[in-house]
């Protein structure tokens, strides 16, 4: 554990995410509450303690506006920052900085705490991070939006190693792939188009790491239909809103929407194709996702209806470990699953990888690597374990207190350079939040098979309508610079008792949305 307490509560968030990036095994407790420290470090001696203190200009216990400050040291902002280490109940400091800021201008602040509070840590540790002080989930973000300005590599990596102290590489990688996602992006109406996100709350199972909305599919597979009947009043209601825009991308995730039956599936697809216009459809997502959910025959179904891309996710190859993570197939299912896709006629299938799972080595993912390699997906995600909050392998740690996570760089490496010898290139990133090190996921595609739908919902540029138990609607104003979301409930049962509900809020939304 590692407490962090604050003069006032400021920046909490940028705080614990930077300490974080830099003890991604330890508990980060970030409060302004001085008893609540205490209490904390009476239960437990701290790894280290963290002070951060936040000292305004003068006597002023406000901000006082740039304009009325004079120019002396004495009247200017500042932030202190002291670490001590706490041994037999004395306190010892280790090291300290201290930055001088501007309250009222508060992203300069942020950046100037952040830049700060890395190079004391830096020191400390003795260690650099690859994404610098960057703990935003979207870090293409920043290179793309400096290229649609016009800016040059040179100037990009120039701002990026200044601003955020990232390295060359992870600069080349995020300025990469942001010029391959404005290339796939050209072909996207951001004014008039829209996307369509389709979720269905179901699993054959519960993953031991899962936080996503969803239940298992035995215990609902009587209300399956009615969860149908609901998302049919969504869909009614969306197709109605925007039959003056065009549909650019659908994706249905979930959950697993093979839990569905082949009728289902049917149902559910022949609904989407009658209610909205696909002539500027680009691509149509489904998640076949857990291979003991896959069969010929909906597949199939899938088939006759023309989905141009699906998802088949084994996360390992390692048997040990999907018996462990509650993942209920084997690695011949997933073999299976596969070549029956290509069998019929799938030329788009992608495959979701995870490492840091629990107990796998860099052996044990090569391994993975290869029976990827000899099947021959034609895109792959390669994800960083995220133990979110709602995860059980959270909720139950001491469960699993033995429980060891051996990722690393040279994972991250090994995986792409597995991708590339399979002829795909990154073209698309993200990162999250209480990863299992300071990593990143991303997306590999072989010409021509990129997500666009994983660029949208990553790079906010075009409104995504969702649908389903724990969809979050996205509405995005100028390209990005304003984003406003609508939230459907997550519980399955409190959506079907209250769709009608839903669909009015996304009413009086769409309508301000449409303003």
């Amino acid at each position: 554990m590692i407490t962090v307490q604050l003069s006032e509560a400021n920046f909490e968030y940028d705080i614990h995410s930077l300490v974080k990036a830099f003890y991604d095994k330890e508990d980060v407790k970030v409060f302004a509450d001085t008893e609540k420290i205490k209490e904390l470090e009476e239960e437990r001696t701290p790894l280290f303690h963290m002070e951060v203190s936040y000292i305004y200009a003068g006597s002023n216990e406000k901000a006082v506006p740039a304009q009325e400050k004079e120019q002396s040291q004495e009247s200017t902002d500042k932030i202190h920052f002291e670490i001590w280490k706490i041994e037999a109940g004395e306190k010892k400091q280790q090291a300290q900085a201290e930055v001088l800021v501007d309250f009222s201008n508060r992203k300069e602040t942020k950046n100037k705490l952040k830049q700060t509070l890395y190079q004391m840590l830096v020191k400390y540790t003795k260690k650099k991070l690859p994404w610098g002080t960057l703990t935003g989930i979207r870090p293409t973000k920043i290179p793309m939006a400096m290229l649609e300005e016009g800016k040059t590599e040179a100037e990009i990596h120039q701002y990026m190693k200044e601003t955020y102290y990232a390295s060359e590489e992870k600069t080349s990688l995020s300025i990469d792939i942001a010029k391959r996602e404005l290339e796939l992006l050209k072909k996207i109406d951001y004014e008039k188009g829209y996307s369509l996100y389709i979720g269905i709350p179901f699993c054959p199972s519960i993953c031991l790491y899962c936080s996503f909305s969803s239940s298992p599919i035995g215990i609902w597979k009587n209300q399956a239909d009615a969860y149908l009947d609901a998302l049919e009043k969504e869909i009614d209601f969306t197709a109605e809103a925007c039959k003056d825009r065009v549909l650019n991308t659908i994706y249905i995730g979930g959950g697993t929407p093979t839990t569905l039956t082949a009728q289902q599936l049917d149902r559910l697809l022949t609904k989407v194709e009658e209610s909205f216009d696909f002539s500027g459809l680009l691509e149509y997502t489904v998640e076949a996702g857990r291979p003991d959910s896959i069969t010929e025959e909906k597949l199939a179904v899938l088939r006759k209806h023309d989905i141009s891309r699906i998802s088949i996710n084994p996360q390992t190859m390692k048997q040990e470990t999907l018996d462990f993570i509650g993942r209920h197939h084997t690695v011949q299912q997933t073999i299976e699953s596969f070549q029956l896709a290509r069998k019929l006629g799938f030329d788009n299938i992608n495959m979701d990888l995870i490492v840091g799972l629990p107990e796998e080595k860099l052996s044990d993912v090569k391994n993975t690597m290869e029976k990827i390699k000899e099947l021959d997906p034609d895109n792959l995600t390669v994800h960083s374990l995220a133990i979110k909050r709602a995860a059980r392998l959270r909720m139950f740690r001491d469960e699993h207190a033995d429980m060891h996570i051996y990722n690393s760089w040279e994972t991250i490496d090994l995986t792409a350079q597995y991708a590339k010898t399979m002829g795909m290139e990154p073209y698309y990133l993200y990162r999250q939040k209480n990863m299992a090190g300071n990593f990143e996921n991303v997306g590999y595609a072989k010409p021509g098979k990129a997500g666009i739908y994983n660029i949208l919902i990553m790079e906010e540029k075009q409104s995504i309508m969702a649908l389903g138990a724990g969809a979050s609607t996205k509405y995005v104003f100028d390209h990005g610079k304003r984003i406003e979301r609508v939230e459907n409930v997550k519980d399955i049962k409190n959506y079907l008792e209250r769709i009608d509900e839903m669909i009015e809020r996304k009413r009086e939304s769409f309508a301000l949305y449409m303003k």
